[in-house]
């Protein structure tokens, strides 16, 4: 009885950044879980009845009780397991705020660049790799002063560098789609990118990381369709 009330299980999508969000959380905090794909293009009932308002992945659902979007189910995480594993925000408040907000940041205006530069060609990609570059001057900045980077080069994983893994772990497969260098990271963010990758050499991001021909391809059909979505006139590849 008493593991029917902890059970808890993922329904998510092999490629969501979010759900990769929530399998790291549940990993760095040594939870076991059951995990369920599912088809985007045909969603199961459970996900359509767990989350009527968004309908989208991930959900996350412990003792029946579902919790959706990747934030709040990290937080959810950190929260309902606090003395299982490391915490994945700080007991401080205001550092709690701090993390919160540089996570908010990544999600909202990093993330929505980086579609922007996969999804468009010319002046508009081009507008967005500035901006990207902008926001990646102003991340730098922001963390050097919070103290992310530390002084030794270690990593201590938690939430904000979930949030960055997923955000930015798979850039070198969109630069691959799209055949050009995205950002010069020495020049605008040499403390992001070295932090980058610490991150992406944690064992659980190896192990939970899709696979690159999997989701190069992926990348390629989100590109492909959005340009023609955009410009009827672009053959398909």
């Amino acid at each position: 009885m008493a593991e029917e009330e902890n059970r808890v299980i993922l329904h998510g999508f092999w490629g969501s950044p979010f759900v990769k969000r929530v399998e790291m959380a549940l990993k760095l905090k040594g939870i076991p879980y059951e995990y369920v794909e599912e088809d985007l293009r045909n969603k199961s009932p459970a996900l359509l009845t767990h989350n009527p308002v968004t309908k989208k992945v991930p959900v996350l659902i412990h003792n029946g009780k579902p919790v959706s979007e990747s934030l709040v189910i990290i937080e959810y995480i950190d929260e309902a397991w606090k003395t299982t594993g490391p915490r994945l925000l700080p007991d401080d408040p205001y550092k709690r705020a701090r993390v919160r907000f540089w996570a908010d940041f990544l999600h909202r205006q990093v993330m929505e660049a980086m579609l922007v530069i996969l999804k468009t060609d010319g002046e508009a990609q081009e507008k967005a790799v500035k901006e990207l570059e902008e926001k990646l001057v102003v991340l730098e900045g922001g963390l050097k002063e919070e103290g992310v980077f530390g002084d030794n080069g270690g990593i201590s994983a938690g939430m904000l560098e979930i949030v960055m893994c997923w955000c930015f772990g798979a850039y070198d497969l969109g630069e691959e789609v799209l055949g050009v260098k995205i950002v010069d990271w020495e020049k605008k963010a040499p403390l992001v990118y070295s932090w980058l990758q610490g991150i992406r050499e944690i064992p659980v991001v190896q192990e939970i990381a899709p696979p690159k021909e999997k989701m190069v391809a992926t990348l390629r059909f989100i590109r492909q369709s959005a340009l023609k979505a955009s410009n009827p006139t672009v053959p398909s590849s």
